[in-house]
């Protein structure tokens, strides 16, 4: 659960379309299974399962790397295991998820 300090319904129709969109793609990224999720005026709800970092490979990292990074990126082989913690890391997901809904409502 997130919730904002905000006094009243900040989120209207477009920023939960923001804040939506960016569930999906870092779902696309990360490691996880969203099991169901509700959006309200000032906060939000996700039920997620992250998925263990012991049974990704390398090639896995890499996919979703190219992913969040571009296609022509390339990760150098020590960061692999850092990379692999942070994309099954709950932490890390949710402080994706604020952060890039942030970026996108602050422009």
């Amino acid at each position: 659960m997130s919730r904002t300090a905000l006094d009243g319904f900040p989120l209207q129709d477009t920023e939960k379309d923001h804040l939506m969109a960016t569930v999906a793609r870092l779902c696309k990224v990360y490691f996880v299974d969203l099991l169901g999720f509700c959006l309200m005026g000032n906060h939000f709800h996700l039920v997620v399962r992250m998925n263990p970092s012991d049974d990704l490979n390398d090639e896995d990292i890499t996919e979703r790397y190219k992913l969040l990074y571009g296609k022509e990126s390339r990760i150098i082989p020590c960061q692999i295991n850092d990379f692999r913690n942070r994309l099954t890391s709950l932490g890390d997901f949710m402080k994706d998820i604020k952060q890039g809904f942030t970026r996108l409502n602050a422009a």
